[in-house]
């Protein structure tokens, strides 16, 4: 009793003190939790696409740093710090880098998946590609970093994120010509295109 009698003149919250023992605790098993969580995430990741080392450092510290930062703002809160301003700027603040993040990880794994498709080959312009259980299917007339452009039969364009080709099964059909240029414009060009084949 004489310790809490002592911190009582000092103005020190005896509460308080517990609270935040019991922050930091949890803030500690918290990023041990979330680390592990990420790590996985990480190791599934490098299956589909190249991550440095240095990535996954500055992913994870940055999960901890978040973590701390939260844990930073409870205890103030706890020792009657008003907070709910930076909150409000934190949320806000969260919100944009997420989307930023979601933007940039998007665009990096089209550009990754089309330097593999481009490496791998795992079919040509002119074949026919079907995208499984989706259905969706037709010829490949054309690839950028971000999109692979297949012509369906109905003469409507699908641009499918390259991505996709190594989140989904795809049967491929068909041979490609040495110089596929495209599916032809009318059916005149397509007879001119088979009577050249035949002389």
């Amino acid at each position: 009793m004489s310790g809490i009698h002592w911190l009582n003149p000092s103005d020190i919250n005896f509460g308080a003190v517990i609270g935040t023992a019991v922050i930091l605790a949890v803030a500690v098993a918290a990023i041990a939790l979330v680390k592990r969580y990420i790590g996985k995430l990480l190791d599934g990741a490098r299956r589909h696409f190249s991550i440095s080392y240095e990535t996954s450092l500055i992913i994870t510290r940055s999960a901890a740093a978040a973590v701390w930062i939260v844990a930073a703002m409870l205890i103030l809160n706890l020792w009657g710090i008003g907070m709910s301003g930076l909150w409000t700027l934190l949320v806000s603040t969260a919100a944009v880098v997420g989307v930023g993040f979601l933007a940039v990880w998007t665009i990096i794994s089209n550009v990754t998946a089309s330097l593999f498709l481009t490496i791998w080959r795992p079919f040509h312009l002119g074949q026919t590609v079907e995208i499984l259980p989706d259905g969706m299917k037709g010829r490949a007339v054309s690839r950028d970093m971000m999109f692979t452009a297949l012509h369906e039969e109905s003469g409507s364009t699908l641009q499918i994120p390259n991505n996709i080709f190594f989140q989904r099964m795809f049967r491929v059909s068909g041979t490609p010509g040495p110089l596929y240029a495209g599916p032809p414009e009318n059916g005149s060009d397509a007879k001119a295109g088979e009577a050249a084949r035949e002389t």
